[in-house]
Order: C-alpha cells, then structure tokens, then sequence
C-alpha cells in the first residue's frame, strides 16, 4: 500500500490535498486554497503542490478540477507558461573557461524583460523560415479572437505588430534561459517563458469579462478574481478558445527562441547535436482530462503534468539545481507535480531584505546578473528545491539533476 503523501485541509465543500509535509506553507496561501475548494463547482478536492504560494485570484502550485465552470483567474495572465529543455552532446570540457560572452551573445538574440525584436517578421536573418511560419499559423486565430473581442485590440499597442515581434523573447520576473550540466557534465539548454503580452492581455480581459458576469448573475463570492464563467455561456467557450490559443502562441515562442539560442551557441561552441529534447511543458493551462472516471477540466497553474512516464522540468532558483523528471501519474495530485520551487518571500520583501553580498555569494559560479535589478528573484526568495523534490516523492522520480552556469534573466 502507498504511504499518503499529502496533509488534508478540510474547507466547507471539498478538502485540499497538500503535499506540503517538508516545505513551508503561508497561511495566506491556505485560505486563498479554502476560497477555492468552497466553490460549488469543484471536483472530487483541490490538489496543492509543494511550491504553493499565494497568486493573485488562485494560489500558484494549485490543480483545479472543474464541472461546470471555468475561473480565468485560476490560469492567470501568464497563460501557457512553461518550459524547454534540450541536451546537447556537449560536455562541460567544450565549455570556454569564461562564459560571459555566451551570456552576452544569448542576450544579444534573445530580447529580454520588455524589449523585441525589432525587425519585420519577414525580415529575420537566423530562422526566418520558422518566423514566417509560426506568424502566419497563429494569425488568423488572433484575428478570430478580435472579431469576437474587440476590445482586446484597445487593450495593446498596436498588437499586428507585437505578435510577431514578440515571438522568441524571454521577458521577465521568474523567466530565464539556462545553460546547465547535469550529473554527467553533459550540457543542457533551458528555457522558461510564457505567451508574453498578447497572452496576458488575454488573461486580464477574460478575468474582468467574468467579474461582470458574477454581478450580472447577481453572484457574490469571497474574493472577485474567482469570478467564473458557467458552462454554456459565450465567455465560456469563447475563453476556452482564447485559452488554447495564447497556450500555442507560448509553446511556439518557446520553439523559436530555443532556435534562436541554438544558433548562438552553435556559432560559440564546438559542432554538436541534440542527444536529448525535454518535453515542452506548460505549467499556466487548461486541459480537458480523465480523473476517478469523468471528463473534467483541469486548471494548472504553477503545476506540471506528471502521468505516467510523462517527462517534466522542475527548475530551482538562479542559484540552485533543477531536474528533468518522470510523472509517476499519481491520481491524488490530478496526475501533477510541482512547476518549480515556489516563493517564500514577496519580490518586495526580497528587494528589502536580501543584500547584494548575499546574492552574489549564493549564486557564486553562475554567470548571471550579479545587480539590484534581480534581487527579486536572487536564490533565498524560493524555497529549498530539494524539500521542494523530497515532498512530491509518490508524483514523480528523477531523471536528471541540472545545475546552472549560465543564467539570463530580464
């Protein structure tokens, strides 16, 4: 027999399953939680992750099952966030003794925080065939959406030209680009990034669409970001499109900017090919599954699919160690595992109480920013990634374990 793995919080509707035993969990987070598993139309219970902490609406580290209803707010701004991991047949002895120039080169390529490309989508000089491609295949989707949403044009400038300008960047916070050695020193090339700003317009418009429609229902609920759509209604369907389109728009950004990195090492590096490609994985979505014998919809956000056999990517912090994973298709945790080590200070509370000494030793080794600009996401902001690993042991198992020593950030 399994050992549980989990705590169980109770709450009026549904309980929560937490598998939170060696982590540290703010009581912010669980009564954001408990606000969920009250909702009329939550399935079975709520499953938390071992990287939980407190999002805006719902709680990032938390696998939503619905019937019924969707709550935008549950996927966020952020939507089809996720990652990318490629191996190279590289090892850490091909590596030039000073990386800064890789850093810079990668930066160079790869527009980070809020810049982008700056040139036509036609008029790339590395990868224009995949540009040109990737542009047209999404176009006509976000044009759909706009005859449908028109305010969703208002809501950015001039979008024709952000969608494909923004293809193939990083942005910022929490996002990065890595190049790591695993534990054979075999080289690796990791990405995490999202839909970018046409995704988060999209969040933000579908979650103040469903603020008007709980007052149009005369609906009061604990906290407005878990304004729902019921099913059957047009903002239901017509954000469940949206949805799935921002998710490729992510997984197509991720494709050309892993692109636009191989080609920068390729030009940095001795010849090499690609031995081992990660999943590409979101950890921001919604996917129509299979759970205890019913259809549901399963709301991740902060969490990766973990079935069985399943591949995954779990990143530490800045500082700290990663892993590629296999899913165990635990059924308690929705088949999830965690999407990352998770928050335990504010990015306010890092900037005031971590000191430059501070991050500059913890990421000792690590070419990265060394800079004020960072110190929200400096390694003691994130909890301990192998308490992270040891609490979601019954979700997944190991593959390889990656450290960094590239790092680039917005």
């Amino acid at each position: 027999m399994t050992k549980q793995n989990y705590n169980i919080i109770k709450s009026d509707n549904v309980p929560i399953k937490m598998w939170t035993k060696n982590v540290p969990v703010a009581s912010n987070a669980i009564d954001q939680l408990r606000n969920i598993a009250n909702l009329p139309f939550i399935y079975r219970h709520v499953a938390a992750m071992p990287d939980v902490h407190l999002g805006k609406g719902a709680t990032v580290g938390s696998v939503i099952a619905t019937k019924g209803a969707i709550i935008p707010a549950a996927v966020g701004v952020d939507i089809g966030c996720g990652m990318s991991a490629v191996r190279l047949s590289l090892n850490a002895n091909d590596l030039p003794d000073t990386l800064s120039g890789i850093r810079s080169a990668i930066e160079a390529a790869v527009p980070v925080g809020f810049n982008e490309h700056k040139e036509r989508y036609g008029e790339y000089t590395t990868t224009t065939n995949q540009f040109r491609k990737t542009y047209l295949d999404l176009k006509p989707g976000w044009d759909l959406l706009c005859e449908r949403h028109p305010t969703l044009l208002k809501m950015m400038k001039n979008p024709a030209a952000k969608l494909p300008a923004q293809l193939g960047t990083l942005g910022g916070g929490n996002h990065f680009i890595e190049l790591c050695l695993d534990e054979n020193k075999d080289v690796w090339v990791m990405l995490h990034s999202g839909s970018r700003g046409i995704g988060n317009a999209i969040g933000r418009y579908f979650i103040q669409e469903a603020k008007k429609d709980m007052e149009r229902f005369f609906i009061n609920l604990p906290d407005k970001d878990l304004s729902y759509f019921p099913e059957g209604s047009k903002n239901y369907d017509d954000y469940l499109v949206a949805m799935e389109w921002a998710q490729n728009y992510a997984a197509m950004n991720r494709n050309v900017m892993m692109e636009l990195i191989l080609d920068v090492l390729r030009e940095n590096l001795p010849q090499f090919g690609i031995t081992e490609r990660a999943i590409d994985c979101h950890h921001n979505y919604v996917e129509t599954e299979n759970h205890y014998g019913e259809n549901v919809l399963v709301t991740r956000k902060g969490a990766v699919r973990a079935r069985t056999g399943d591949l995954g990517i779990i990143p530490g912090s800045m500082g700290a160690k990663s892993f590629i994973v296999r899913g165990k298709g635990n059924a308690e945790s929705f088949h999830s595992c965690s999407h990352g080590a998770g928050r335990v200070m504010s990015r306010t509370e890092a900037k005031r109480v971590v000191s430059m000494k501070d991050h500059v030793s913890s990421t000792d080794g690590v070419e990265c920013r060394k800079d004020k600009g960072v110190l929200d996401e400096t390694p003691s902001a994130y909890k301990n990634i192998d308490d992270v690993m040891s609490s979601q042991e019954d979700l997944v198992e190991i593959v390889h374990t990656l450290k960094q020593v590239v790092c680039v950030k917005g």
